[in-house]
């Protein structure tokens, strides 16, 4: 067996154990980071447990109206509220835009959940003024946009939007929340994920089981987003209540 060194001096901080690093501040403010953070869950729920089952709808910030997936976000949020969901979206603009314009047409239930960035992101002009809510913490915002979604539909984006679907797929692999439906529309822009997720994750890695691929549905049709949804909640309305284990 090799020997143990002993720790070189100037490693030694006197006691003999190797000096670790320190934090060169502690700034007073964290102290008070707890508040704001409760003050953002309480303005949350307190709006959304009065809207009703909805579905979230994720995407970029930078699709530009008249663009194919613009217009079909909007197209899907209005066959959705047709069905008598809200829709959540990130308030802001692009494919939020889009879904929140889809239900403020069908004079449905619209919501979004602003946060602050340095860039891109500014409130839509299809939110109700009191469904309109502003996050500091991308934390916060993200267990708005779960506990309180029936379904997902996740629509073309950059990393936020991959962020939030990962979030959701890994809190229902991992059962931390209820079975929800997730549907990724785009097949173009989707369909090469997947097939990296089978041949490197699943086959490749084993990472993931093969079960763990029907989470979700990659589609194009608006009409089979709402189908779909509608098949899973069949004999199941019971389960159009928040997640509560958020």
């Amino acid at each position: 067996m090799e020997e143990l060194k002993e720790v070189p001096e100037n490693n030694k901080n006197g006691t003999g154990k190797r000096a670790m690093k320190q934090w060169t501040k502690i700034r007073g403010e964290n102290a008070w980071t707890m508040f704001k953070v409760m003050a953002e869950f309480v303005d949350g729920f307190e709006v959304l447990n009065n809207v009703g089952p909805c579905i979230s709808i994720f995407g970029s910030a930078r699709t530009r109206p008249g663009t194919y997936y613009y217009e079909l976000a909007v197209k899907v949020a209005s066959r959705l509220t047709e069905e008598g969901y809200g829709i959540i979206t990130g308030g802001g603009p692009g494919i939020m835009e889009a879904g929140n314009r889809g239900a403020w047409m069908k004079q449905g239930t619209s919501v979004g959940l602003n946060i602050d960035l340095p860039f891109e992101q500014h409130h839509n002009a299809f939110i109700a003024p009191e469904r309109n809510l502003k996050h500091r913490y991308f934390f916060v915002r993200k267990v708005m946009f779960v506990k309180y979604a029936q379904g997902f539909v996740v629509m073309p984006g950059g990393f936020g939007t991959l962020d939030e679907l990962f979030e959701v797929l890994t809190l229902v692999q991992t059962k931390k929340i209820s079975p929800v439906p997730i549907v990724l529309m785009g097949k173009e822009f989707w369909e090469g994920l997947r097939n990296w997720i089978v041949e490197i994750m699943l086959e490749r890695h084993h990472n993931i089981n093969a079960a763990d691929l029907d989470l979700f549905l990659i589609t194009d049709e608006p009409d089979e987003v709402v189908a779909y949804i509608n098949q899973f909640y069949e004999g199941r309305q019971e389960e159009l209540s928040p997640n509560f284990e958020l």
